[in-house]
């Protein structure tokens, strides 16, 4: 299972809401990222998302699709089923998986 972000989304990605403008980080999580996320798990597969071909990434559209997700979910360690593939990028797995602890502590407590 894979998520292309630059083909399936946007070469543009933009802020974290809707109302905020286009190719936000909630329309990602809820029109693609949920249900790729859900499939993914159904067919216990893990989920790559490919991060590469865009013109780059907002704390924000990070925030609000991976630590949304978390918060969506209601689940720990969904990191475990991601795959981050990013050659142009680094870092954003990091930036990912600090938002998604976030997420977790504030669901959790921890």
């Amino acid at each position: 299972m894979r998520i292309n972000i630059a083909k399936d989304f946007s070469i543009t990605p933009g802020g974290r809401t809707i109302k905020e403008g286009d190719y936000s980080g909630e329309l990602f999580r809820d029109t693609i990222l949920i249900p790729k996320y859900r499939q993914a798990v159904e067919n216990n597969e893990i989920l790559e998302i490919d991060f590469d071909g865009t013109f780059g990434y907002s704390p924000s559209f990070l925030d609000e699709a991976f630590g949304g997700l978390v918060k969506a979910r209601r689940e720990r360690d969904i990191i475990n089923n991601l795959k981050i593939i990013s050659n142009d990028y680094m870092g954003v797995e990091r930036k990912i998986r600090g938002y998604m602890s976030d997420a977790e502590k504030e669901l959790f407590g921890e």
